[in-house]
């Protein structure tokens, strides 16, 4: 059935540090050592590429490549990349909040100067490994470096809108921004280089503590990406490339016009014709960078909500059926079991059941949606079985805390009977009750254990701006906290 285990819920970029954003630097490693000392052997993240506009995790510039920004430049300084002067000119960063725009134009300038030395000097204890890499990723990466490098000269418009020549990839058009722009191609891949060899280096340190890393791949991919730009053949798009049909969800209890996402939606007759190949990199790369993987949006494998492009909301969409069975069933074929957790939140059919338990994913429970209603509530602990994860709440929901200050009515009531006192007492039984209950994992966001509010919200779903943002400090984690911590997992063996 599994083992007991437990975790936490934290993104890269809510790290500390002093480089604006979290790095996949020496306060990563730190954390690990923070899991470990606790008893975790879960570290969950959320996407790690490279974010557009929003700076959302889930609408990011490719499926494959990582998140420069979240490339440690302390770690470039000892390989001799950076000197001494470039770190010590860092400006002063807020700590509490990612400024998204002034971090992203200082890194890439620093890693411009990165690579102007690495070109220079030819690095050769590098060369070898460099060599190899460009061969490994070739398939991904040449497409991705030259859609940021492009990206870049027509001054960050949207593929779609780019000469005839690039936006179609007629040979002619391809060659001649590949001539171009070589130099920025040439730095894409580099960046990326550096990004894969920094994750590496902490997946390896994780597992070596026992701690596994849970990915989260997005179901979708941004329309704004060198994936749709490269592959347009298996999204359901016009004859200019623009969507014909874009993803989201139906109107339902949470909101009264559902949700449009915009990106494009699959076409998962071509997909069957090309073998699922696609999907098939895209689980395999991703099961090589996590030892675990969420798929987002699970639901979406079996019938997804379709909705014409151009619609203002996801109101006047229909249900269209995936292809997701023979995907997984292809992968179990290939890896025999599979390493996926299903997000299967919102309005689950059968079907969707049946898929999941067909390969014995395990589902979602969140504990903030578990007292709406009464004691048969499915989210409610005495109502699930093992072959779950149960979380305090998601990236999506607000804080423990904030939630527990929110309620009204029933709801309250409800709570209160359950978790008995209010404030921090009641957030430490909340957590406790996922830890005690028999859902084989149970994670908490990190906020959830340092007893945050509201204010430290990761993400609010409908808002366009403002997300992603948080962070941490170390003088925030309190030894009582890592006591509770420690306390409870071996309590509930976990």
């Amino acid at each position: 059935m599994g083992e007991r285990r437990s975790g936490i819920l934290l993104h890269v970029t809510s790290l500390p540090g002093n480089e604006g954003m979290g790095t996949l630097g020496e306060h990563a490693f730190r954390f690990v050592d923070f899991l470990a000392e606790t008893g975790q052997k879960i570290w969950q993240i959320l996407p790690l590429g490279p974010v557009g506009f929003g700076n959302s995790p889930y609408q990011c510039y490719s499926a494959f490549a990582g998140n420069c920004c979240m490339i440690d430049l302390e770690r470039l300084c000892k390989s001799g990349l950076l000197s001494r002067n470039d770190l010590n000119a860092i400006p002063g960063f807020g700590k509490t909040k990612v400024e998204f725009e002034k971090v992203i134009a200082w890194k890439i300038a620093m890693l411009q100067k990165a690579f102007q030395k690495f070109k220079g000097n030819g690095y050769p204890d590098f060369h070898n490994e460099y060599q190899n890499f460009l061969k490994e990723h070739n398939w991904w990466l040449q497409d991705f470096a030259l859609f940021m490098a492009a990206h870049e000269y027509f001054k960050g418009e949207q593929w779609t809108s780019w000469p005839d020549g690039l936006k179609f990839r007629t040979p002619v058009g391809i060659h001649k921004f590949q001539t171009q722009l070589e130099d920025k191609i040439s730095f894409w891949k580099f960046v990326q280089f550096q990004f894969f060899r920094q994750w590496f280096a902490l997946k390896k340190y994780a597992n070596a503590k026992g701690i596994h890393i849970w990915g989260d791949m997005p179901l979708y991919v941004s329309t704004n990406s060198a994936d749709v730009w490269s592959n347009a053949d298996i999204f359901l798009l016009e004859k200019n490339l623009s969507p014909k049909r874009v993803g989201g969800v139906p109107p339902d209890y949470f909101s009264s016009d559902g949700q449009l996402w915009g990106n494009p939606v699959f076409d998962w007759k071509r997909l069957k014709e090309r073998d699922f190949d696609w999907w098939m990199a895209r689980l395999h790369f991703n099961l090589n960078m996590f030892d675990e993987i969420r798929i987002d949006h699970f639901r979406g494998l079996e019938s997804f909500w379709s909705v014409p492009a151009g619609e203002k909301t996801a109101k006047n969409g229909e249900w269209v059926q995936a292809k997701g069975f023979e995907v997984l069933e292809k992968l179990k074929a290939q890896i025999g079991h599979l390493p996926l957790i299903a997000e299967d939140l919102g309005i689950i059919t059968a079907e969707v059941e049946r898929l999941r338990k067909e390969f014995g994913l395990p589902g979602m429970k969140v504990l903030q949606f578990a007292f709406l209603t009464d004691e048969t509530n499915e989210y409610l602990p005495h109502n699930f079985t093992r072959n779950f994860v149960v979380y305090t709440g998601t990236h999506d929901n607000n804080t423990t805390l904030g939630w527990l200050k929110l309620l009204k009515g029933d709801e309250k009531k409800r709570v209160q009977l359950y978790l008995e006192g209010k404030g921090r007492k009641a957030l430490k039984n909340a957590v406790e009750l996922i830890w005690g209950s028999t859902a084989n994992a149970a994670i908490a966001p990190f906020q959830d254990i340092l007893e945050l509010g509201a204010n430290s919200r990761m993400n609010i779903p409908g808002t366009a701006t403002g997300n992603w943002g948080w962070r941490f400090q170390w003088n925030q984690v309190k030894s009582r906290q890592k006591e509770f911590l420690k306390t409870i997992t071996k309590k509930y063996n976990r």
